[in-house]
């Protein structure tokens, strides 16, 4: 392995491109792992079926039915991939007790306490999201509703996030990026646009007043285009997110399933990076909508991957996953994902960006093009292998077998 390497290393410093610092940036990065991939995303706190436009396909054998279970799982996917993971939960993976519940408004730090200390085992720090969908009280509208009573509760649910984001932080001891999504919306064309946003401004004010400064949360706010069931109007469109975000100092998160298809997220990083100190990405793969297919090493998510990285502003962004297939294993689902989008973050680092931007300022678009189209045949499968290797993950071909083995001694038992 070492000679392969040193021939891929020595390969890329002909084009001026030092593997050694790629591997080391990349190790770097952190990268929040969804929890919702592996039940479908079912949660703990209620059996009611999904709404708010959400879907999961598939009955694949295996899905995690106890908090146990999907511990075990997450562990089980997190050893199959190398670089650092954060744990990324919605509110409705709390863990009740001795027949003791909670309401989405009255949730306290202490339904959250095993995925504490889950997190402590694993040296992992948490995300999380308030869950404003699958539950009675979002069967219309959540934050935008003119019932004040609705409106009451989830505000409360927000704010009661915010408390628990903020025990995350303090007890693994990095930052918890809080990030807020309603499915507010309408199928039909509304008579009035205006009203709810203005009440969607109401409401998150009113959860932002429960934030404290230096707490180690950050807030995110989550656009979406139209979901199923409201495909004339969502209150929460890209207009108003960002608008909301930069005007209250929290950080815009773009999920690039949330967008026209025509539209690309690789095309907007750089210009919320100019205007935003921050920004959080929800990376997943739409298929001709907002379908959260698994992530793959495909040519939006390099882009994505290439615009982070030549920014220069890694450190400014938050990284997390977003998708959940039920159609296949979904440890292996998670896998792939997380892989892939490592491995995009990787090709970018060793594209030699300094001759590229170089080329395009002096309008050498020739050597811009051929430069960018060679480096897709340089040997970037060889340094990706050694990055798993001295992360301690298995290599491209080595994985697999151990799901397998996984899934026919535990989860076929399920």
């Amino acid at each position: 392995m070492d000679k392969i390497y040193e021939y891929a290393r020595a390969e890329y410093a002909k084009i001026g491109v030092d593997t050694e610092e790629a591997i080391r940036k990349l190790s770097e990065l952190t990268v929040s792992l969804h929890c919702w991939q592996g039940d479908d995303v079912g949660g703990f706190d209620t059996d009611a079926a999904l709404s708010g436009g959400i879907q999961a396909t598939g009955n694949y054998p295996g899905k995690a039915k106890t908090p146990e279970q999907l511990m075990q799982d997450m562990k089980k996917a997190i050893s199959l991939c190398p670089g650092r993971c954060k744990l990324n939960l919605h509110a409705s993976y709390a863990i009740f007790e001795d027949g003791e519940y909670a309401d989405r408004d009255a949730l306290e730090p202490k339904h959250f306490k095993k995925w504490v200390d889950f997190a402590k085992e694993n040296g992992m720090g948490i995300d999380f999201n308030p869950t404003f969908f699958s539950h009675p009280k979002a069967a219309s509208l959540t934050l935008t509703s003119p019932d004040e009573e609705i409106r009451g509760f989830w505000v409360n649910h927000g704010k009661a996030c915010v408390r628990i984001a903020r025990y995350f932080a303090e007890e693994t001891g990095e930052p918890c990026v809080m990030n807020i999504w309603i499915p507010d919306g309408m199928k039909e064309i509304p008579a009035d646009r205006m009203g709810p946003r203005a009440r969607f401004i109401k409401s998150l004010d009113e959860i932002l007043s429960e934030k404290r400064e230096g707490d180690g949360v950050y807030l995110t706010l989550e656009s979406k285009v139209f979901g199923i069931g409201l495909e004339s109007y969502t209150a929460g469109s890209a207009e108003f997110c960002l608008g909301y975000s930069l005007s209250r100092g929290i950080v815009p998160l773009m999920d690039n399933g949330h967008y026209h298809p025509t539209e690309m997220v690789s095309d907007k990083i750089s210009s919320m990076l100019l205007f935003a100190p921050k920004i959080a990405l929800h990376v997943t793969r739409p298929v001709r909508w907002d379908s959260d297919h698994v992530v793959i090493f495909d040519d939006e998510t390099r882009e994505m991957a290439k615009e982070i990285v030549f920014s220069g502003r890694e450190k400014d962004v938050f990284l997390a996953l977003d998708f959940f297939d039920a159609s296949i294993n979904r440890i292996a689902a998670w896998a792939v994902g997380l892989r892939s989008f490592r491995k995009a973050l990787l090709y970018a680092y060793l594209l030699p960006a300094a001759d590229l931007k170089g080329y395009q300022d002096s309008e050498n678009f020739t050597s811009m093009l051929s430069v960018s189209e060679e480096a897709k045949t340089m040997p970037f499968g060889i340094v990706w292998n050694e990055f798993c290797e001295r992360m301690g993950a298995p290599r491209d071909g080595e994985w697999l077998p151990s799901v397998r083995e996984y899934e026919e001694k535990v989860l076929s038992a399920r």
